[in-house]
């Protein structure tokens, strides 16, 4: 989605550079990682848990971030030579999960994270090797795809675990509104949906803390889309429930922690505007429909200020069909295919 902009304090200064840590409040790091994508960094979480250091995401399976993790981990290194106890994960994407096998391995501790995002991580690493399934490609010729677009999706299809170091075979299962003692305080689990199946926040009202993964992000809002394997689902919809029961459930005087740019407050206005800016996105793209019947791949100047490339196209095609599901089964529009297989959305 388009950038969103709000004033918003940010009072934990500059971001640590990779194997170096940053203190938010005592006994809580910020750690950050490099990415080798456009957004090119994601922030963890070091929280101290006895004689270790309980950690909230991991970074993706790169030489870049071994490195990192090697020199934090050293005996004389930032982490203080003392080592992990468990690993949180908020969600399956691999800029999370990439090295969750390697640090539960390496260390002998144990990964935490919700059902729905360790299963369907493992589902999506096993496709490694597939061909392209007809299902995809119909999903996305029906968006409106043409044959190249369509070539380049069988060339990079089973591409999602090149990132992911194996996962361990058993892990421990977190819920919503489970309380887990870290150290010195409790923190409460908070699952959202939208963006992943079941992603983890994390809320500690001792510390006035919440590690929000992807779930609230202070400058950019998450990629919410539909994908091939549930072509009617309504993430945007699940994604804007979230943010309501985080606001009902989060106090707005917390520390925003989030996996992308920098830990900010206030949280309830940056939900707020979160919500407004996706409301605006459906009114411009209700009056894009009537103009007449369009293809999704049509729609995306309604959502994205940039131009979309290839290489965007998967994801800008997920998200404006999110938006396009969200209004379909609230009666907003229609939508037809033609003889060829592709859908045409018009206004009810």
């Amino acid at each position: 989605m388009k950038p969103e902009r709000i004033p918003l304090e940010y009072p934990s200064g500059p971001a640590p550079q990779p194997g170096e840590v940053h203190e938010i409040v005592p006994g809580v790091l910020w750690l950050r990682m490099p990415l080798p994508l456009s957004l090119d960094h994601i922030n963890l979480w070091a929280v101290e848990d006895g004689d270790g250091w309980a950690l909230f995401d991991t970074g993706m399976h790169t030489e870049a971030t071994l490195d990192a993790w090697r020199t934090l981990f050293a005996p004389s290194g930032p982490l203080g030579g003392r080592r992990p106890t468990r690993v949180f994960v908020t969600h399956m994407h691999p800029d999370h999960v990439g090295l969750a096998g390697w640090l539960t391995r390496e260390f002998g501790c144990e990964l935490w994270m919700t059902f729905g995002e360790y299963m369907n991580c493992r589902v999506l690493v096993a496709d490694n090797g597939r061909e392209a399934p007809p299902e995809g490609i119909r999903f996305y010729r029906r968006a409106g795809w043409d044959e190249a677009a369509i070539a380049q999706y069988r060339a990079r299809f089973g591409g999602f675990g090149k990132h992911i170091w194996p996962l361990p075979e058993s892990y421990r299962r977190l819920r919503d509104g489970e309380r887990i003692r870290i150290g010195q305080h409790e923190w409460r689990v908070v699952v959202g949906s939208g963006h992943s199946p079941e992603h983890a926040s994390f809320h500690c009202p001792d510390l006035q803390l919440l590690i929000a993964g992807d779930q609230v992000l202070p400058r950019i809002s998450p990629n919410v889309s539909v994908f091939p394997t549930e072509p009617a689902a309504d993430p945007l919809g699940q994604w804007l429930s979230s943010l309501a029961r985080i606001r009902d459930e989060v106090p707005d005087d917390v520390l925003v922690l989030p996996a992308h740019n920098e830990p900010f407050r206030p949280l309830h206005a940056r939900l707020e505007h979160l919500q407004r800016g996706h409301g605006r996105a459906l009114e411009r793209l209700q009056g894009l429909l009537e103009e007449g019947p369009k293809r999704a791949i049509d729609l995306f100047g309604a959502l994205f200020a940039r131009r979309i490339d290839q290489d965007l196209l998967p994801l800008a095609t997920g998200e404006c069909l999110a938006n396009l599901n969200y209004l379909l089964q609230r009666g907003l529009i229609e939508v037809h295919d033609d003889a060829d297989g592709v859908a045409w959305y018009s206004r009810a």
